[in-house]
């Protein structure tokens, strides 16, 4: 039986750390419960004991928990540390490697690996010092889950809500998993947009966030994958586990790909820029009385394509379509155009792009079907059970 450690912090998120509770002990998973002082004031330690089965440790200095089990031995104790809700204050004390309390001297103490689930006002999420923490502890290893964006206690609305118990109990699972259903195992996946300078000020890009590839990465490195993320530009930190390759153009996204080769499966999201300038201007174009320039504009290279048809090709090579006309007929034609196993079809105009949710159309060489709508961590986590099946099945 696999155990999570459960540190509780104080935000107003704590009620649905219950939910989760109960969720991994559906899962077979031991849950020892350690909370705060803050989390104290909201919810009670009777509440989350009851549903834990297990005694929840609060003090760092109790003479009757530490001849039981000492504060070491606990933080060695679990197959894994989730931290939810992750507060603000509970990030920077571990950003700074604080141990001023139980939770912090077990995040310090522990070499198991540690998942948090943030939870806080939108501003307190954007602020400089925070997205400075989560960097620091990215780059430390650390997991995140979320936060997701919606209304908030306060009344604001942004990013800074605690991720769905079921999306955090998916990830506790796929964390759990690692060195398991598919360890060993290559993967490539492109995401973002690509940039093609007009000249040192303009370019030809796309609408492309990132968010859904970001997503798949973060599912396949959770289940124990070995995962190379060719990126675009995007805002979006490298999650967890993942080996990020920044690119900017289509022929750089291309020739990053070819370096990566051979893997098992390759997941191509990225939102690739059909063209480029012929020649790109070595100054600024500048307006005239003559009116706009005239661009003449050439066929980037097709990733998707290139990788279908390469000598080194992925048993299964994954697309992604985005469209805004017959959506269905237009995803199937690409499929069979570009040569992939699979395409994930989405209608783009329903404000996908930068949104956290999707709904797609899986189509593969017999049938498409639908997904209903769902957070994108969801539609990663439903596709990488997708592609599990088709490795186990070949």
């Amino acid at each position: 039986m696999s155990r999570v450690l459960l540190i509780v912090g104080g935000g107003i998120a704590a009620y649905r750390t219950l939910e989760l509770v109960r969720l991994l002990r559906a899962e077979n998973i031991a849950v020892t419960p350690v909370m705060t002082a803050s989390a104290r004031e909201f919810i009670t330690p009777l509440s989350l004991e009851a549903l834990a089965g297990e005694r929840v440790h609060d003090t760092l200095f109790s003479p009757t928990q530490e001849s039981e089990i000492g504060h070491i031995a606990l933080a060695r104790s679990a197959d894994l540390v989730v931290v939810c809700p992750a507060t603000a204050n509970l990030m920077a004390r571990m950003a700074q490697g604080m141990a001023d309390d139980l939770a912090t001297t077990l995040l310090l103490a522990t070499t198991t690996p540690i998942l948090l689930a943030p939870s806080m006002n939108v501003r307190m999420w954007e602020h400089p010092a925070t997205q400075a923490n989560l960097k620091l502890l990215r780059q430390r290893g650390v997991g995140f889950i979320g936060p997701d964006e919606g209304s908030m206690a306060c009344g604001e609305f942004g990013p800074g809500r605690l991720s769905q118990p079921g999306a955090i109990r998916d990830a506790v699972l796929g964390q759990l998993a690692r060195g398991g259903s598919l360890a060993g195992r290559r993967f490539l996946v492109t995401a973002g947009p690509t940039v093609e300078p007009l000249d040192p000020v303009r370019f030809l890009s796309n609408h492309s966030s990132g968010k859904q590839g970001y997503a798949i990465a973060e599912a396949l490195a959770f289940r124990g994958a070995d995962v190379a993320l060719v990126s675009g530009p995007t805002a979006l930190a490298a999650p967890s586990g993942v080996r990020r390759i920044q690119v900017s153009t289509a022929r750089e996204m291309l020739a990053a790909c070819e370096a990566e080769l051979p893997v098992d499966v390759a997941v191509c999201t990225a939102a690739v820029s059909d063209w480029r300038a012929k020649v790109q201007a070595t100054g600024k174009i500048k307006k005239t009385s003559e009116g706009p320039p005239t661009l003449e504009l050439i066929e980037n290279p097709d990733i998707l394509a290139a990788l279908c048809r390469h000598a080194q090709r992925p048993k299964l090579v994954v697309g992604f379509a985005a469209e805004t006309d017959d959506v269905l007929v237009n995803a199937k034609a690409k499929r069979i155009r570009k040569g992939c196993d699979w395409l994930v079809a989405n209608d783009v105009r329903q404000g996908v792009f930068g949104a956290d949710r999707n709904t797609v159309t899986l189509i593969d060489g017999t049938e498409a079907v639908n997904w209903p709508e769902m957070d994108k961590r969801s539609v990663a986590n439903l596709l990488v059970d997708r592609i599990e099946e088709f490795l186990i099945a070949h």
